[in-house]
């Protein structure tokens, strides 16, 4: 079975993580700060602080840029549920920003007509790099400035991407972007996330919240310490902390990015080759982004297909090729239609999500797996 995605991993990385477990620490070690430096540096931020997983990455992002019940978070529908959620944990309610049709990344255009129409402003915007191609960040920046809200880069399939050259995650246009470690993402630690920012204020709350709100840092206490025991918790915090193990992984991981991400590009652009004479749209990036290709989506051309998409789904799977959709819109999962949200509130988004499906592209997909793949669905869409 070929599947949509999966993790690579050498003996470069079991020799890391069997070094770790060899050693004096398997949690709260050197590993981590070897790993968030390692990244920070890569991306050209100044600071990172390495969590469990991207999802409480994104909730102590939102608590450090002092997101509170009541306030409001806007974020992109076609997207995984973490980027509407951790508005939730805030006790924030959330909004929607219907997507372009282009990137199906949020729109830009849209963003700005809610923001001079809408009657609550958000105190928090989370914009989504959906499948590694950045969003239009200086544009957003520029609204930020404006309308005074915080920006928060879902960065979770970008790693590797750059935006006008730079690389993402360097927050050049946002105050904190967030990666993802996840088994089928750029690089993997298992499970495991990471918050960036070039702000020490906002630098020093995460990893105040990535630790239960405890500190032993003598400027944050309320008094001098009684001895070398002594901590304080300053503020409600979470257990978010990175095993060394997982941070030893990422390390290693690290190492052969710039690999990876070659090869998803080589494996992209093949693929715009491949399926051009099948009845589907391919990805189009904007000519200030290039993507690090966490997924491959194609869009159905409708109009000359005569299947219905789970039809397709089940033969592919029956000629062995697992597909996959990235995403259900958010706004319309039970949860969020219960908040009042509504499915035509994103006319962008639906017709994504009848359209789209996600093709298999990971490191190790050969050049023959992959002309499987579109030979597979050329007996399917014929």
């Amino acid at each position: 079975m070929i599947n949509y995605g999966r993790q690579d991993i050498d003996e470069a990385d079991i020799q890391a993580v069997t070094a770790v477990l060899r050693s004096d620490f398997l949690t709260q070690g050197p590993a981590i700060e070897r790993f968030e430096r390692k990244v920070a540096q890569y991306c050209g931020a100044k600071y990172a602080v390495a969590v469990s997983n991207a999802t409480a990455a994104l909730h102590i992002a939102c608590l450090a840029a002092e997101l509170q019940p009541g306030g409001m978070l806007w974020t992109s529908p076609i997207t995984f549920t973490a980027s509407a959620n951790c508005g939730r944990y805030c006790g924030a309610d959330v909004g929607f920003v219907d997507i372009d049709d282009v990137s199906y990344n949020m729109s830009v255009q849209e963003l700005e007509q809610h923001l001079d129409t809408a009657l609550v402003k958000p105190d928090v915007v989370v914009p989504v790099h959906l499948a590694g191609q950045s969003c239009d960040m200086e544009r957003i920046h520029t609204l930020a400035q404006k309308h005074r809200f915080r920006v928060i880069e879902d960065a979770s399939h970008a790693l590797g991407a750059t935006y006008r050259g730079e690389r993402v995650g360097g927050c050049q246009f946002s105050d904190m972007a967030v990666f993802s470690f996840h088994a089928v993402k750029i690089i993997t630690t298992g499970e495991g996330g990471m918050v960036l920012t070039n702000r020490k204020e906002l630098y020093d709350k995460l990893v105040l919240y990535r630790s239960h709100g405890i500190t032993r840092d003598v400027a944050q206490m309320t008094h001098t310490p009684d001895g070398p025991w002594y901590y304080q918790q300053t503020a409600l915090g979470f257990n978010y902390r990175m095993t060394d193990i997982q941070a030893a992984l990422g390390c290693s991981q690290m190492d052969r990015l710039e690999t990876f991400v070659a090869r998803r590009r080589y494996l992209a652009k093949r693929y715009d080759t491949l399926l051009q004479d099948l009845p589907l749209y391919t990805p189009r990036q904007s000519p200030d982004t290039d993507s690090s290709w966490h997924i491959y989506v194609v869009r159905l051309a409708l109009d000359r297909v005569k299947k219905s998409k789970k039809q397709i789904f089940a033969e592919m799977k029956a000629r062995g090729v697992n597909l996959n959709l990235h995403y259900i819109p958010v706004h319309t999962q039970p949860y969020y239609e219960r908040l009042g949200h509504r499915a035509e509130d994103c006319p962008a988004a639906m017709r994504y999500c009848a359209e789209a499906f996600t093709l298999p592209l990971y490191v190790q997909l050969t050049d023959k797996q992959q002309e499987e793949v579109v030979e597979a669905l050329r007996e399917v869409l014929r």
